[in-house]
């Protein structure tokens, strides 16, 4: 199957945002309930009746998109390798990423949707059902942030001499204060969900070091953001982040970073 052209790809990305800002609702609906249905997964971290409203409503409305891509979302039955190996070009969704945050009823989670090709993210839509704030962008098209106050392309920036780095509210841990010591001089910006990768690719942050777990559909509707914004997102030897390649859909420890002039991957601390 060859990649959807970037023609394909513009008339695409309204109908995303349309389907990440419906499984907003969603979400909202269940926000500020007394009872939102949260329990444990197998792995320990929380889910709710909104994770599970927002999957179906995407799956769905994917589904009648286009209906030859299949969907892996975080919560999708598990598809093992052998068959997923064999997609050329799927849709991967977080419906609520940053669950944590959700709970804690601070804003800051999202609604991921990518649309990935060869193990590359073509086309990412990043949306904070809570604050009203569209991230988007697909591969050659650039980088756009849709709020109340309109519509604006957005761009990384030269790092300046005291770099903002943007970190996890929920998961910060002894590997990022390893690094932010090698750094120096800095700003913190706490935050949640994928709505740090996107701080970088607005240039209000320049790097964010995600020196923890992570799982594919956390990250690449943001990378493709970040990408197109004119930034990278790497594994700690400085290779990109690729998609459905092994059995294992966990990530690599990565750096989200706006400036590649600054030796971001010699701060990393050791193993």
């Amino acid at each position: 199957m060859t990649a959807p052209t970037p023609a394909q790809l513009r008339t695409l990305l309204p109908r995303i945002i349309d389907t990440a800002k419906a499984a907003g609702q969603a979400i909202m609906a269940v926000y500020d309930n007394a009872d939102r249905g949260i329990v444990q997964k197998d792995d320990k971290t929380p889910v709710t009746d909104a994770d599970y409203a927002a999957h179906r409503l995407i799956v769905e409305q994917l589904g009648a998109l286009q209906p030859q891509y299949p969907v892996l979302s975080e919560e999708s039955e598990s598809i093992p390798f052998a068959e997923r190996a064999g997609w050329a070009t799927y849709w991967l969704i977080d419906p609520l990423d940053g669950t944590r945050e959700f709970i804690k009823r601070n804003g800051e989670f999202t609604v991921n949707i990518a649309l990935v090709h060869g193990h590359d993210t073509l086309l990412g839509v990043v949306y904070t059902p809570a604050l009203g704030i569209t991230y988007e962008a697909a591969h050659g098209l650039g980088a756009r942030r849709h709020d109340a106050h309109g519509t604006q392309r957005i761009h990384v920036r030269a790092a300046p001499p005291t770099p903002v780095i943007a970190g996890s509210r929920s998961h910060a841990g002894p590997h990022l204060q390893a690094m932010l010591e090698n750094i120096g001089d800095y700003e913190l910006i706490s935050m949640g969900s994928a709505l740090k990768t996107c701080l970088v690719a607005e240039g209000r942050a320049d790097l964010y070091p995600r020196l923890g777990l992570t799982s594919e559909w956390d990250t690449a509707a943001a990378q493709c953001v970040l990408e197109e914004a004119g930034g990278q997102l790497t594994d700690t030897q400085g290779q990109r982040l690729r998609y459905n390649t092994k059995e294992s859909l966990l990530n690599p420890h990565f750096l989200a970073f706006g400036d590649a002039s600054r030796d971001w991957v010699g701060l990393c601390p050791a193993p």
